[in-house]
């Protein structure tokens, strides 16, 4: 059974339409991000999937279940980390996560939860009351309840917002480490290199509507390119060729295709070897993909 299924969802607000006729499958194992600018329907397709949002039209299938027809059923599936961060007040981490399980119908094996806190490196916190905890120690219990009753599919809304490096890295292994187990995972990010690091496909979404949808590899391929900077140790005469975008005294800047390699570009130049100090090549980012999908160019 296909873990997620979004069949033409639509979500309107009177006359605004924050989601249009989207549709995507999300495969066993694999994880999904949906990158776009603030208001692109994102988050609003992410409370559509977990019932926070009425859908206006569509559908939407948890392991072939209607999320409308049975939520109770299909929500037993997911696990959902949230974009805000949710307070507990006076409860301890151990008390909430108690408190999380019976919402599932299930008593917490104790062995289980010591992994996860472990894990999320919540163990010797798990006595603290949650006003007690950091930011990125609440952020890892939202993580932490998700995954209580151990869903098949976990949607994660800016899971690392606010948190800083560090925890950011070990979030990100967790997360791998999940996958591998045969976790699905629907990810919707700012932070392009974490879509990068985790996603094995990327949705751009603008103004409610899926502009592409692909594998990262094959945007990356083919809506960005490579920056070839040649360091020179003296000025040259003036270079021609279409693909470069600047020379000056010392440095000379191409834009090139990501399957064009550099001795082909040096041959198709001429410019001697003994003429280049360095070469500083940047390869092009999920940043590049967006801006070009967004702004409707390719490979630029």
């Amino acid at each position: 059974m296909t873990p997620l299924k979004i069949t033409n969802l639509t979500k309107k607000y009177d006359k605004l339409t924050a989601v249009d006729q989207v549709s995507f499958e999300i495969q066993p194992g694999e994880a999904l991000g949906l990158l776009g600018p603030n208001g692109a329907g994102k988050t609003t397709i992410i409370s559509s999937i977990v019932t926070l949002q009425a859908i206006t039209e569509g559908k939407v299938e948890i392991f072939g279940v209607d999320i409308e027809k049975k939520p109770r059923l299909a929500k037993a599936y997911i696990g959902f980390v949230p974009q805000e961060l949710i307070h507990h007040g006076f409860f301890t981490v151990e008390e909430i996560l108690k408190f999380h399980a019976t919402y599932f119908g299930i008593s917490l094996n104790k062995n289980y939860l010591q992994h996860l806190l472990e894990k999320l490196h919540l163990w010797s916190h798990r006595k603290k009351l949650v006003s007690q905890l950091s930011g990125g120690m609440k952020r890892r219990l939202l993580i932490l309840k998700a995954l209580i009753h151990k869903p098949k599919i976990l949607l994660l809304d800016e899971p690392t917002a606010g948190v800083d490096i560090e925890l950011r890295t070990s979030l990100w292994d967790f997360i791998q480490e999940l996958k591998k187990e045969g976790m699905s995972i629907l990810l919707t990010t700012h932070y392009l290199e974490e879509a990068e690091r985790l996603c094995d496909r990327i949705g751009i979404l603008n103004a409610g509507q899926l502009q592409r949808i692909d594998s990262t590899e094959k945007m990356l391929q083919e809506h960005s390119s490579k920056k070839i900077t040649l360091i020179l140790c003296k000025p040259l005469s003036k270079v021609s060729h279409p693909l470069l975008k600047m020379q000056s005294d010392h440095y000379l800047d191409f834009q090139i295709p990501n399957e064009m390699p550099l001795n082909i570009l040096l041959q198709e130049t001429s410019i001697p070897m003994e003429a280049i100090q360095d070469i500083n090549i940047k390869v092009g980012t999920l940043e590049d993909v967006m801006y070009n999908i967004l702004n409707g160019s390719s490979n630029e």
